[in-house]
């Protein structure tokens, strides 16, 4: 079961990490160029997978409805510019797809798992989406997130929270 935001999110209320990345086309896409705006930024592991395939689709059906809200939507992942246009074309996807292959973004938001600390090599991406307000601040967190239906519970707490 997806487990909902807390008021215990260390995150909520908090200003949003700043970032810099790159989209599936290679142009640079800013947080603080984003002010004035709602943004769902949402992390998932990889592209082409089958719950990440669904959490892509499902938002991408849903990118009028968040358009009339006043957000933009982007989704976060390890994979390079060129594996998002893939996904992008094959699917037809809407949103913006961003690389932070380096976890970087990832670390800043909680949303990367080192698992060098449990004895293991690498790490792992933590699938979870946070909806930041259009002064910058996180206005909601979903730290774990399970892909179906969870476009229709972000775009139904945007309508809550800019109503």
């Amino acid at each position: 079961m997806e487990r909902a935001a807390s008021r215990r999110s260390p995150f909520i209320g908090k200003t949003a990490a700043a970032f810099e990345l790159p989209d599936q086309d290679d142009r640079t896409v800013s947080l603080e160029k984003l002010r004035g705006r709602w943004v769902v930024l949402y992390f998932y592991p990889a592209d082409d997978t089958p719950g990440c395939t669904c959490q892509a689709t499902e938002f991408t059906k849903l990118l009028k409805r968040f358009r009339e809200q006043g957000a933009e939507i982007y989704g976060v992942s390890p994979d390079l510019s060129a594996s998002h246009r893939y996904f992008r074309d094959k699917y037809e996807l809407e949103i913006a797809l961003l690389s932070d292959p380096h976890h970087e973004v990832m670390r800043r938001y909680g949303a990367w798992l080192d698992l060098r600390s449990a004895g293991a090599e690498g790490g792992r991406v933590v699938r979870s989406t946070f909806l930041i307000d259009p002064t910058g601040r996180i206005a909601h967190h979903w730290p774990e997130v399970i892909p179906q239906g969870h476009a229709k519970r972000v775009a139904d707490r945007l309508r809550d929270l800019s109503s």
